[in-house]
């Protein structure tokens, strides 16, 4: 596990956020929920760790900057480091009782990703990463699935909803040409988790559309630390910028993106 003092600050704040989210989770339907538009919710449990993140880090780093789901942007002195912040990938999982949503901790540091945390409080999973130092599942290092051939690899990806409905076709056209070449498909409904499964060797591939930096920002950490490629689908690396996202080992990442492009 990853001991230095940015990480340790990283887990703090996760794990007093959590705390808060999983009082939330086994009263969900006490909890005051707003709809932001079709298929897409936000819930006080959100707004509440939300602010648990953002006090933590700001006493522990004055300055830093913010990037989060729920506030948006909030500038700090220290123009060098900005932390992005989505404080319950998978609200939807979250409100109907499944298990699978995360907070998603990343750091910039001069414009580049440095760090990353995913951190699912139902089941107590903690991923970690930190440039140069790897990355870490609990107490327990990660590389990415070895797989070369796609016909034996479990692909992850995220499926449009409701509000999104401009993009189904586009989708599923992707899917048929994934579908019919990959030994299996997976969509948990939470980015974060999927990147960090990804990293942790359970999914061989992932990709996905319309993502926000903070969707993303720590799984990317993840993934590079854990020894696999991520792209955006164009195979660049403007993730964070464009919204949409591959990843997984060279070979994988590489199968999964030539399918999706040639749609």
């Amino acid at each position: 596990m990853i001991s230095s003092a940015l990480m340790n600050v990283m887990t703090a704040a996760a794990l007093k956020a959590g705390r808060s989210l999983k009082r939330d989770f086994g009263e969900i339907e006490n909890l005051v929920v707003s709809l932001k538009g079709p298929g897409d919710f936000v819930t006080a449990a959100d707004e509440r760790a939300e602010k648990v993140l953002f006090q933590e880090l700001s006493k522990a780093r004055p300055g830093y900057g913010f990037l989060m789901e729920e506030s948006g942007v909030v500038e700090g002195s220290d123009k060098s480091h900005r932390w992005l912040i989505d404080p319950l990938d998978g609200t939807t999982n979250f409100l109907h009782g499944l298990p699978l949503f995360a907070i998603s901790i990343a750091l910039e540091r001069e414009g580049q990703l440095f760090a990353g945390l995913v951190y699912n409080p139902a089941t107590d999973d903690m991923f970690v990463a930190e440039k140069g130092q790897g990355a870490w599942h609990n107490n327990r290092r990660l590389r990415v699935a070895p797989k070369s051939q796609i016909s034996d690899a479990l692909i992850a990806c995220g499926i449009p909803h409701l509000g999104k409905a401009k993009q189904h076709p586009k989708f599923k056209a992707e899917l048929a040409a994934v579908m019919a070449r990959a030994g299996g498909l997976r969509r948990l409904g939470a980015a974060a988790l999927d990147l960090a499964y990804t990293a942790a060797g359970r999914f061989d591939a992932y990709w996905e559309r319309d993502l926000r930096p903070w969707d993303i920002g720590a799984g990317v950490v993840l993934v590079r630390e854990a020894g696999g490629f991520v792209s955006d689908l164009d195979d660049g690396d403007e993730m964070l910028d464009k919204g949409d996202i591959c990843a997984g080992n060279d070979a994988m990442r590489k199968a999964v993106l030539a399918l999706v492009r040639g749609v």
